[in-house]
């Protein structure tokens, strides 16, 4: 995980203090503190399969933080008695990354799409443009400080709220508002320096 925030301790193996089925049962349950507890025991795991199969760091970072949001808000999907734990995490993984394949090629295919409407002189209003906004979004988002960067893409695409996001981090709630507002500054001079000050808004209008 990045260096900036507190990686995942353990590997699944580990031993802890809390017994794994009290653990499973208060995920299950809706108890955040468990999540993150779960995060931190097998957060590594998640983040590894991730790295190797798609060969970016940033990639895997995302990849993780929405393997881990799908599991909290899928918990009741979880059938203990189909497998542990950390098999369906590893299944919601495999799921992620190749939707992570998928999307990275659409979007190559997309913005060759629009550099040919470019050169083209088309300039008509399309779901074309939609999805180069959320290119340009990306690209800024990922000249922020990784932990701006990882406190808007939980807000922005995980859709949590920011003492969720204090939960999942291990950061105070007090950082991680501090990081969002920071964030969301510097991509505001960003985007009106570049004279797309309209993009933020119209991506998540």
């Amino acid at each position: 995980m990045p260096a900036s925030q507190p990686g995942p301790a353990h590997g699944p193996g580990h031993s802890t203090a809390r017994d794994e089925n009290d653990l499973v049962a208060g995920f299950m349950a809706g108890d955040e503190d468990c999540l993150a507890a779960v995060y931190h025991r097998w957060g590594t795991l998640v983040h590894g399969i991730a790295r190797n199969s798609l060969g970016d760091a940033c990639e895997a970072d995302d990849v993780t933080q929405q393997v881990f949001i799908g599991a909290w808000r899928g918990r009741s999907g979880f059938c203990p008695g189909r497998g542990t734990l950390a098999g369906w995490l590893v299944g919601i993984t495999r799921r992620k990354v190749a939707d992570a394949l998928t999307a990275r090629a659409r979007r190559a295919a997309l913005v060759d799409a629009g550099g040919s409407e470019l050169a083209a002189g088309t300039g008509a209003a399309s779901p074309l443009d939609d999805v180069l906004d959320q290119v340009i979004v990306e690209h800024e988002l990922s000249r922020l400080p990784e932990p701006q960067r990882q406190v808007l893409r939980l807000a922005f695409y995980g859709d949590l709220t920011q003492p969720q996001i204090a939960v999942l981090t291990g950061w105070p709630l007090g950082t991680v508002k501090s990081h969002a507002r920071r964030g969301l500054l510097r991509l505001r001079h960003a985007f009106e320096d570049a004279g797309e000050a309209g993009t933020l808004a119209r991506l998540h209008s």
